[in-house]
Protein backbone atom coordinates (compact mmCIF):
# COMPACT_ATOMS: atom_id res chain seq x y z
CA UNK A 1 0.00 0.00 0.00
CA UNK A 2 1.10 3.52 -1.35
CA UNK A 3 1.30 6.20 1.72
CA UNK A 4 0.66 9.95 1.15
CA UNK A 5 1.80 12.59 2.96
CA UNK A 6 0.77 15.83 3.27
CA UNK A 7 1.86 17.29 6.81
CA UNK A 8 1.09 20.60 6.20
CA UNK A 9 -2.77 20.29 6.42
CA UNK A 10 -2.99 18.76 9.47
CA UNK A 11 -3.09 22.22 11.44
CA UNK A 12 -5.88 22.74 8.81
CA UNK A 13 -8.02 19.81 9.82
CA UNK A 14 -7.15 19.80 13.29
CA UNK A 15 -8.56 23.75 13.71
CA UNK A 16 -5.09 24.66 14.36
CA UNK A 17 -4.47 28.18 15.81
CA UNK A 18 -5.22 30.92 13.59
CA UNK A 19 -2.68 33.02 12.86
CA UNK A 20 -2.56 36.62 14.52
CA UNK A 21 -3.36 39.40 12.19
CA UNK A 22 -4.79 39.51 8.32
CA UNK A 23 -2.07 36.81 6.38
CA UNK A 24 -2.58 39.02 3.16
CA UNK A 25 -1.11 42.24 5.32
CA UNK A 26 1.42 40.70 6.99
CA UNK A 27 2.92 37.80 4.94
CA UNK A 28 3.72 39.94 1.85
CA UNK A 29 6.24 42.92 4.17
CA UNK A 30 7.61 39.99 6.16
CA UNK A 31 11.32 38.95 5.37
CA UNK A 32 10.44 35.46 5.42
CA UNK A 33 9.46 34.77 2.08
CA UNK A 34 9.73 31.06 1.84
CA UNK A 35 8.20 30.56 5.31
CA UNK A 36 5.23 32.56 4.73
CA UNK A 37 4.52 30.75 1.03
CA UNK A 38 5.43 34.28 -0.99
CA UNK A 39 5.56 33.70 -4.75
CA UNK A 40 5.63 37.47 -6.61
CA UNK A 41 5.27 40.94 -5.21
CA UNK A 42 4.25 43.22 -7.74
CA UNK A 43 2.76 46.74 -7.71
CA UNK A 44 -0.45 46.83 -5.87
CA UNK A 45 -1.13 43.34 -5.62
CA UNK A 46 0.96 39.84 -4.58
CA UNK A 47 0.73 35.94 -5.18
CA UNK A 48 1.15 33.40 -2.10
CA UNK A 49 0.24 29.77 -2.35
CA UNK A 50 -2.57 28.32 -0.62
CA UNK A 51 -1.44 26.56 1.99
CA UNK A 52 -4.78 24.59 2.59
CA UNK A 53 -4.57 24.01 -1.76
CA UNK A 54 -7.21 22.03 -3.63
CA UNK A 55 -5.13 21.36 -6.31
CA UNK A 56 -0.70 21.70 -6.95
CA UNK A 57 -0.07 25.40 -7.83
CA UNK A 58 -3.11 26.45 -6.20
CA UNK A 59 -2.36 30.50 -5.46
CA UNK A 60 -4.03 33.48 -3.79
CA UNK A 61 -3.61 36.60 -5.38
CA UNK A 62 -4.47 39.56 -3.33
CA UNK A 63 -4.60 43.67 -3.19
CA UNK A 64 -1.86 45.16 -0.26
CA UNK A 65 -5.23 47.05 0.46
CA UNK A 66 -7.13 45.59 3.16
CA UNK A 67 -10.47 45.50 1.58
CA UNK A 68 -13.06 42.87 1.35
CA UNK A 69 -14.69 43.90 -1.62
CA UNK A 70 -13.83 44.88 -5.22
CA UNK A 71 -16.07 47.60 -5.36
CA UNK A 72 -14.10 49.20 -2.79
CA UNK A 73 -10.78 49.11 -4.94
CA UNK A 74 -10.05 51.69 -7.61
CA UNK A 75 -9.96 51.03 -11.13
CA UNK A 76 -6.60 51.20 -11.13
CA UNK A 77 -6.34 49.25 -8.38
CA UNK A 78 -8.45 46.38 -9.69
CA UNK A 79 -6.46 46.73 -12.83
CA UNK A 80 -3.15 46.22 -11.02
CA UNK A 81 -5.27 43.20 -9.23
CA UNK A 82 -6.32 41.65 -12.66
CA UNK A 83 -3.16 42.00 -14.07
CA UNK A 84 -1.25 40.09 -11.48
CA UNK A 85 -4.00 37.28 -11.92
CA UNK A 86 -3.02 37.32 -15.48
CA UNK A 87 0.87 36.64 -14.46
CA UNK A 88 -0.94 33.57 -12.15
CA UNK A 89 -2.03 31.98 -14.86
CA UNK A 90 0.67 32.20 -17.29
CA UNK A 91 3.32 31.16 -14.94
CA UNK A 92 1.21 28.56 -13.98
CA UNK A 93 0.26 27.52 -17.33
CA UNK A 94 4.08 27.62 -18.32
CA UNK A 95 5.70 25.93 -15.37
CA UNK A 96 3.12 23.12 -14.55
CA UNK A 97 1.47 22.65 -18.11
CA UNK A 98 -1.82 23.58 -16.58
CA UNK A 99 -4.59 22.85 -18.93
CA UNK A 100 -7.12 24.91 -17.01
CA UNK A 101 -8.03 27.02 -14.34
CA UNK A 102 -10.72 28.04 -11.92
CA UNK A 103 -10.24 31.51 -10.99
CA UNK A 104 -12.63 33.33 -8.59
CA UNK A 105 -13.23 35.45 -5.44
CA UNK A 106 -15.58 34.04 -2.33
CA UNK A 107 -17.19 37.38 -0.96
CA UNK A 108 -18.63 36.50 2.52
CA UNK A 109 -18.81 33.41 4.27
CA UNK A 110 -21.84 32.45 3.24
CA UNK A 111 -20.33 32.21 -0.17
CA UNK A 112 -17.74 30.22 1.25
CA UNK A 113 -14.66 33.11 2.29
CA UNK A 114 -12.36 31.40 4.85
CA UNK A 115 -10.52 35.28 5.35
CA UNK A 116 -13.33 37.34 4.14
CA UNK A 117 -12.23 40.72 5.74
CA UNK A 118 -9.04 40.50 3.01
CA UNK A 119 -10.43 40.56 -0.82
CA UNK A 120 -8.12 37.64 -2.59
CA UNK A 121 -8.93 35.30 -5.83
CA UNK A 122 -8.08 31.60 -5.88
CA UNK A 123 -6.36 30.67 -8.72
CA UNK A 124 -6.62 26.83 -9.06
CA UNK A 125 -4.59 24.45 -12.13
CA UNK A 126 -6.44 21.88 -13.51
CA UNK A 127 -5.30 19.39 -15.95
CA UNK A 128 -7.54 16.89 -18.18
CA UNK A 129 -7.97 13.77 -16.02
CA UNK A 130 -7.31 15.41 -12.44
CA UNK A 131 -10.10 13.68 -10.57
CA UNK A 132 -9.21 10.22 -9.36
CA UNK A 133 -10.75 8.11 -7.53
CA UNK A 134 -9.64 9.31 -4.10
CA UNK A 135 -11.60 12.32 -3.43
CA UNK A 136 -14.33 10.41 -4.89
CA UNK A 137 -13.88 7.19 -2.32
CA UNK A 138 -11.73 8.71 0.94
CA UNK A 139 -12.51 12.56 0.44
CA UNK A 140 -8.80 12.97 0.22
CA UNK A 141 -6.81 15.26 -2.51
CA UNK A 142 -3.36 14.04 -3.84
CA UNK A 143 -0.93 17.42 -3.85
CA UNK A 144 2.40 15.38 -5.32
CA UNK A 145 4.83 17.89 -4.52
CA UNK A 146 5.95 19.96 -0.84
CA UNK A 147 4.04 23.63 -1.15
CA UNK A 148 7.36 25.24 -0.56
CA UNK A 149 8.66 23.28 -3.63
CA UNK A 150 5.89 24.18 -5.78
CA UNK A 151 6.38 27.78 -3.92
CA UNK A 152 9.95 28.13 -5.52
CA UNK A 153 9.24 27.03 -9.27
CA UNK A 154 6.65 29.29 -9.88
CA UNK A 155 8.52 31.88 -8.15
CA UNK A 156 11.02 31.84 -10.92
CA UNK A 157 8.48 30.91 -13.59
CA UNK A 158 6.95 35.21 -12.56
CA UNK A 159 11.40 36.36 -12.12
CA UNK A 160 11.63 35.10 -15.54
CA UNK A 161 8.54 35.71 -17.23
CA UNK A 162 7.94 38.86 -15.94
CA UNK A 163 10.85 40.65 -14.29
CA UNK A 164 9.91 43.95 -15.15
CA UNK A 165 6.67 43.37 -12.66
CA UNK A 166 8.52 41.86 -10.36
CA UNK A 167 9.76 43.47 -6.86
CA UNK A 168 12.55 42.31 -4.85
CA UNK A 169 11.99 38.48 -3.77
CA UNK A 170 15.14 36.74 -2.86
CA UNK A 171 15.42 33.14 -1.54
Amino acid sequence: MERIWAPWRIDYIVGGAKEPGCIFCTKPVSDRIDENLIVHLADGAFTMMNKYPYNGGHVLVAPYKHVSDPCSLSPEDNSLLIQEVCRAVQVIRKVMKAEGFNIGINLGAAAGAGIEEHLHYHVVPRWNGDTNIMPVLADVRVIPEHLLSTCKRLRAGFNRLFPESSREVEK
